[in-house]
């Protein structure tokens, strides 16, 4: 059959220029905001609305310049919040909104169109609209605020210049809503998204193939109970795992109840890792398999609509246009219109084997709003568990304590049933009613540990069967799709530290968070220095290697900044990983499960001679500590920041975490860099003990605020790279003393 034809690329002008830019410039040197934004984002009524609700809040910044955020009402302390996020980082804000919205490519250019389309193929922002009037009167509120909280700091901040987004509506927070829809749509691959909606022939990316050597995404999370900690109190790890400056750390009470801190998402309103006086909450992603391709038989009937078959039918594909704005070539604004597909099971994403691809997740943005702001206020486990059954989280994991005692280890709780019969890791056929989707799993079915016998319960993105030792769920009780993802390293590590000790203190559990053991190598490397031993006397490579391997043999697996074993195995693992990637997924294995069973003694030494002969040609020597090579900088705001080995930066100890380490830090070189800087991994991390009072500790990497001439831009970075964790200042009595700066919403 041959597709329906895309509609080719109409470019239309809109107003603007040289005029309005020269017209806003005025403006801003003037003291005042610009015409588009003194439009937009400032109405006589608005603005007397936003000056009223900033009377009701006020921001203190501590000598960190965390905002602790106080509000007379939830609305008040959303205002302020986001109030706070926008000083802190705007650029990230709108960054993430350009994003949510699929409308990247009106700030980046043509080439973020696939990335908008997308987007754009599940968040409509005519859907968005009326589920925002659908939504309950409270959450309305809450959104409104935090539009004006937003808006508020665009009138009062007339120096910054929104690349697009000069006005921020209510509805578009439902646009990002929770963390599991953004994830779940990057399994969309770009290019056979290109391929198919423009209809030509697009190679996927080694990346998208999983082919490359990446840093994990994900998270560490640890929950313990008081039956294993010398205080008797209930302890917990949040340790996320992602994109540096991510999240900002910041503080938000309300008289409403609201008593909530932690990590927010740039320009989402909730602490998104967390706790509050009695209860934290830790995500980890996933590896649960509940995001699906059905392969659809599509027809085209002989009026030339297209339907596509189901059991014994043939219902019609749906098609909508959806137009994308973009910046064009020469600076100015241009659009695209794409004729789209869809099927009851969701949107065409590509074309395999003749059949078109429908993509299937949870998209439930109202739902996943309430359960994300409303379990910042939960109490206590059962509280926790009750706003949970809104089943709006679909590919995070939760670690959970409270002051009660009680810990948990959760899934997502957005879980369809399907027939275990069909293998949902590929397409499945979407023609047989009985590969659908039969509702959704209630949460007392899910895989869980509540409590456990043990004392404990983690997840490092592994799977849920060892989650809480002897006494984790068993494989054996549900179906596969609870897991594709298998194990991952840091798992024994984990089981390691948590059974080193029978009574863990706050101290204690940040030192098992940093523990330098890398499994992986403890693992793989014996196996290479047996490979090596079985060389005959007088072979080349033996003689070639014998230091190298001297130097691994006597080494204990331990990370360090003066550690050269380190560097020379970290660099022999990233070679061994380009060596046999293909094959390890060919054979359906891991990498690392790979190299364990299968890798051939001529991979392994040919591994360390290249690790040996870069390290040489880098370095001038194959003997470096790791501290040298890895290192922490940060010396520019932007999002995709550059690096200068000229410049100041930090040595890390910790590595990336495929070799097991539980501190995270994924950093590679770039062009003209020897040294291997970080980008993700360790972010923000806390341990948090609840007793009577709440205890708690963290670091953030960098520091809070994104902008370079700010004290608070890389204050941090030291402390987090030696992983000492500062006291968190959660009550009035603990600011005292600490306090930078005290102010309302609009003050300069």
């Amino acid at each position: 059959m041959s597709r329906a034809q895309n509609e080719g690329p109409s470019r239309r002008r809109v107003l603007g220029g040289a005029a309005g830019l020269a017209a806003g410039a005025a403006a801003v040197a003037a003291g005042l905001p610009s015409p588009a934004s003194a439009a937009s984002a400032q109405t006589v009524s608005g603005l007397a609305r936003r000056r009223k609700q900033a009377a009701r809040v006020r921001i203190t910044r501590d000598d960190w310049g965390i905002a602790h955020v106080s509000g007379r009402t939830d609305a008040d302390a959303v205002f302020g919040m986001i109030y706070a996020q926008a000083e802190d980082d705007f650029n990230r804000i709108e960054n993430n909104y350009l994003t949510s919205l699929g409308r990247l490519a009106e700030a980046e250019g043509e080439s973020a169109i696939w990335q908008d389309l997308r987007q754009r193929l599940f968040i409509d922002p005519g859907v968005l609209k009326r589920d925002y009037a659908r939504s309950p009167a409270w959450l309305r509120t809450l959104m409104q605020a935090w539009a004006d909280g937003l808006n508020h700091f665009l009138a009062t901040h007339p120096e910054v210049r929104p690349r697009v987004i000069e006005r921020f509506e209510p509805w578009m927070a439902l646009s990002f809503s929770e963390g599991s829809i953004g994830g779940d749509i990057e399994r969309v691959a770009l290019t056979q998204l290109e391929a198919f909606y423009d209809r030509r022939t697009v190679p996927m990316t080694d990346e998208e193939r999983g082919l490359l050597f990446a840093e994990p995404q994900g998270s560490n999370g640890i929950a313990i109970a008081p039956s294993h900690t010398e205080n008797g109190h209930a302890l917990l790890l949040i340790n996320p795992h992602t994109s540096f400056f991510f999240r900002s750390e910041l503080h938000m009470t309300s008289d409403e109840g609201l008593n909530a801190y932690g990590a927010a998402t740039w320009g989402q309103f909730f602490i998104y890792q967390g706790f509050n006086e009695s209860a934290g909450w830790m995500h980890t992603s996933s590896g649960v398999d509940n995001v699906d391709e059905f392969a659809e038989t599509v027809v085209t009937g002989a009026d030339g609509r297209l339907s596509y078959r189901y059991g014994d039918e043939l219902r019609p594909v749906t098609t909508k246009k959806i137009t994308l704005s973009y910046r064009g070539a020469d600076g100015g604004p241009a659009q695209r219109t794409f004729t789209t597909y869809a099927t009851h099971h969701g949107p065409i994403v590509r074309e395999a084997d003749g059949k078109w691809i429908a993509f299937a997740l949870m998209n439930k943005p109202v739902e996943a709003l309430q359960q994300s702001f409303l379990r910042t206020k939960a109490r206590d486990y059962r509280s926790y568990i009750q706003i949970a059954e809104f089943k709006a989280n679909s590919s995070n994991n939760t670690l959970f304590a409270d002051s009660k005692g009680d810990i948990a280890f959760l899934m997502p709780q957005f879980m369809p049933i399907r027939d275990d019969h069909f293998d949902y890791r590929s397409p499945v056929d979407g023609s047989d009613p009985a590969t659908d989707w039969h509702g959704l799993y209630s949460l007392k079915n899910l895989p869980q540990a509540v409590n456990p016998k043990n004392g404990w319960a983690y997840n490092s993105n592994d799977w849920p069967w060892a989650a809480a030792g002897a006494d984790s769920p068993r494989a054996a009780d549900f179906p596969r799709y609870f897991d594709q993802a298998g194990a991952n390293p840091r798992g024994p590590h984990v089981y390691r530290v948590m059974t080193a000790r029978s009574r863990f203190t706050p101290q204690t559990l940040i030192a098992g968070a940093f523990d330098p053991y890398l499994t992986a190598f403890a693992r793989l490397l014996p196996g290479t220095i047996k490979a090596w031993d079985k060389l005959p006397q007088g072979d080349g490579q033996k003689a070639k290697l014998a230091g190298p391997i001297g130097l691994l043999r006597g080494w204990d697996h331990r990370w360090g900044a003066d550690s050269t074993p380190t560097s020379l195995a970290v660099f022999w693992g990233e070679e061994l990983w380009g060596i046999v990637a293909q094959a390890a997924q060919e054979a359906g294995l891991s990498v690392w499960d790979y190299v364990a069973e299968r890798a051939t003694d001529a991979q392994r030494l040919t591994a360390l001679e290249q690790a040996v002969e870069r390290l040489t040609g880098d370095w001038g020597g194959w003997k470096v500590p790791w501290g040298r090579i890895n290192r922490f900088q940060r010396i520019d705001d932007k999002i995709v920041q550059t690096f200068d080995d000229a410049k100041p930066s930090v040595p890390v100890p910790f590595t990336s975490s495929q070799w097991g380490s539980l501190a995270s830090f994924g950093a590679k070189s770039y062009p003209g860099t020897r040294c291997y800087y970080g980008t993700s991994g360790n972010s923000f991390v806390a341990v948090v003990e609840f007793g009577p009072k709440v205890r708690a500790w963290a670091v953030t990497a960098g520091g809070e605020s994104g902008h370079p001439d700010s004290p608070h831009f890389n204050d941090e970075a030291r402390r987090y790279a030696s992983g000492n964790l500062r006291p968190v200042y959660f009550y009035p009595d603990d600011l005292k003393g600490h306090v930078e700066r005290s102010y309302r919403p609009g003050a300069r």
